[in-house]
């Protein structure tokens, strides 16, 4: 494609909106919350061009009132994956075919619908069905969500001209084609923007999906879909289907047409995936693509120059927003003695401040974890902490699940730097603190290095640039992004590309263009104008 030949809206970052007292912002978001509330749902499955409804139905509710149902979703049986399967490659004969400017015109689309329109929908949903305070819905399921799509086109855009070097007598160019075959898209339940930019980002590439959303998010997802198809998704093109994970799974892998697989999710999982795709290689007709972001076990290590107050408000921040339930959220950090006293005093004060409970309460920072199952792991992990000779809980510990799944945010210290919460991932508000002393800064890297399977996000908070540059190159294989004076969450679209290595996935850069580059497989062209009629070369004479 020439560099120019259409006009593609230049990506920008969505703003986010402030949602202060007496905002419309505030206003709208709060009055789509409380119909959404009051409402019962039902969600179909989306396969081609029918809407399939079961009657085997699983409830929906919010996290933080669990006994409180807000609809119902359809599940499938094996028959409904291998006729959205059908669906996906029968809608890929023409998908595939459609101009690319054709692609981004409905994804453009859908990010204007949600900037506008939907943005009071689909952040309700997202508090109602993720429990998140309205910042952590607006930087998602708006913000995030709408950078996915903008930048996504304009991602597209520059690969496609990106072409090779012609001559005079030769025209050499590359086509990027979709996969052959159709796209398998798991979602998270933690971020709405995750869970639509797995398989639009395959779509707008050309490609036709099978998506299934996590369980526990299948509430905002209808919004997702229902914006997809306002802004002109073909049917088939992306099929939506929930139910038992195993055997949605196991459909689709048994599958000669099964070409990739976008995921986001738990390790352990993502590495079942990738076992049973090698166990079942030779049943594809083509290597599957196989991109992963998993787990993490996020660090924060203050150097001794480190400032007290950033150190505290980014590890509260870091830590305890959204619950602990990103997947970039810190979770082990490492204080150097010197500074220790100054920063438990600080964040004992800062800690009591917060408030926990709905998110209709725009007063309250923290609210419930996703699910009982959630609950019990991170109130075990709690109590053992209570026990532990090497382990003190020295802020939050409580719990409560009478109404909500609701954990106070706890920071546990120990003096043992590989004890359990320093190296198991627990996807909850729990903080574990190892007290380093100051002549061991060095050592302390190298702890932080070999203490956990993943390398996701981590930070460095210092003063000292000697100091920043040692710990960059010490953890230069620790974290897919690095954060310098800052918390380790919050990348974004188009500046932060996201991703890690090691056991928290394939590092493929999602808000970037090396992820939609693995959802097209180039097919390189040469034409040649004055084909040579005589096959002898100068070099055998007369």
């Amino acid at each position: 494609m020439p560099k120019g030949f259409f006009n593609v809206p230049k990506a920008v970052n969505e703003p986010v909106k402030s949602y202060a007292p007496n905002s419309p912002e505030k206003t709208a978001v709060l009055a789509a919350y409380r119909k959404m509330w009051n409402e019962t749902i039902e969600v179909p499955m989306y396969i081609g061009k029918e809407e399939v409804r079961t009657g085997n139905t699983n409830n929906m509710s919010a996290p933080h009132d669990h006994q409180h149902i807000v609809g119902t979703y359809h599940l499938a049986e094996k028959k409904h994956i291998d006729q959205a399967i059908v669906e996906a490659l029968e809608a890929r004969k023409k998908w595939s075919q459609i101009p690319w400017e054709q692609r981004a015109a409905i994804f453009l689309k859908a990010a204007e619908l949600i900037a506008g329109p939907y943005r009071a929908r689909i952040n309700a949903a997202t508090m109602i069905a993720q429990s998140k305070t309205i910042f952590q819905a607006e930087i998602d399921a708006s913000c995030e969500l709408i950078d996915f799509l903008r930048f996504n086109v304009e991602f597209m855009t520059q690969i496609y001209q990106d072409q090779p070097k012609s001559t005079s007598d030769v025209w050499n160019r590359v086509e990027y084609r979709p996969l052959e075959g159709f796209v398998y898209a798991i979602t998270p339940f933690n971020f709405t923007a995750i869970a639509a930019n797995l398989p639009a980002s395959a779509a707008l590439m050309g490609n036709t999906v099978v998506w299934k959303p996590s369980d526990s998010q299948v509430f905002s997802a209808k919004i997702i879909i229902d914006v997809f198809r306002e802004a002109g998704v073909p049917d088939g093109v992306i099929n939506v289907v929930f139910g038992d994970p195993a055997m949605i799974s196991d459909t689709i892998f048994n599958h000669p047409d099964f070409a990739g697989v976008h995921y986001t999710g738990s390790t352990f999982v993502f590495k079942e995936i990738f076992k049973k795709i090698g166990n079942n290689i030779h049943t594809y007709k083509t290597y599957p693509r196989i991109v992963g972001e998993t787990g993490g076990k996020d660090f924060i290590i203050a150097h001794p120059s480190a400032n007290v107050k950033q150190v505290v408000a980014n590890s509260i921040r870091g830590a305890f927003e959204f619950q602990g339930q990103k997947c970039s959220a810190a979770s082990r950090a490492y204080f150097p003695k010197s500074l220790w006293n100054a920063i438990k005093e600080e964040m004992g004060k800062e800690l009591a401040s917060i408030k926990m409970g709905s998110p209709e309460d725009f007063g309250n920072f923290v609210t419930a974890v996703i699910h009982e199952g959630s609950f019990n792991k991170l109130a075990s992990f709690i109590d053992q902490a209570k026990k532990d000779a090497d382990a003190e809980i020295i802020f939050g510990g409580n719990y409560d699940k009478s109404k909500g799944y609701f954990i106070e945010p706890t920071v546990i210290v120990t003096t043992n730097p590989k004890y359990a919460t320093m190296e198991t991932e627990l996807f909850g508000p729990v903080l574990t603190i190892y007290v380093y002393e100051d002549a061991k800064w060095s050592e302390t890297l190298k702890l932080i290095d070999e203490t956990s399977e993943y390398a996701l996000t981590g930070a460095v908070f210092s003063q000292d640039r000697y100091a920043i540059v040692e710990a960059a190159n010490a953890l230069q294989n620790s974290a897919g992004n690095f954060y310098i004076n800052d918390k380790p969450t919050g990348a974004v679209v188009g500046m932060q590309p996201f991703g890690g290595a090691r056991a928290s996935g394939t590092n493929d850069k999602a808000g970037s263009a090396q992820n939609l580059l693995r959802w097209v497989s180039p097919r390189t062209i040469k034409e040649t104008f004055v084909t040579p009629t005589d096959y002898r070369y100068p070099f055998l004479g007369e």
